[in-house]
């Protein structure tokens, strides 16, 4: 199944902290696609100014879902915080 819509979390990570926030994207990858309603794909993107992970989604409405998930705000979120040098940037697309 392709992806109908996209959440994208932005977040400045200094680089050395990197590492560990691959090691949070790593560790949550599997259960998000086989236990979050709707995901279809879970892609990590690095730039010299961010880190970025494009989140797939059924539907606008599963991407929003997954903000209010258990795994986000009590695993994703709790590994990630920490790591964050500004709070993050979070956007839903749908796709035309």
């Amino acid at each position: 199944m392709s992806a109908k819509a996209y959440l994208e979390i932005t977040m400045a990570i200094n680089p050395e902290n990197r590492p560990a926030a691959a090691k949070v994207y790593t560790d949550y990858r599997g259960p998000f696609l086989s236990q979050i309603k709707g995901a279809v794909s879970k892609e990590l993107l690095i730039r010299d100014e961010d880190v970025q992970v494009l989140h797939g989604f059924d539907s606008v409405e599963n991407a929003k879902d997954y903000l209010d998930s258990e795994m986000f705000k009590n695993d994703v979120v709790v590994g990630l915080k920490p790591l964050w040098s500004a709070d993050p940037e979070v956007k839903i697309y749908t796709v035309a």
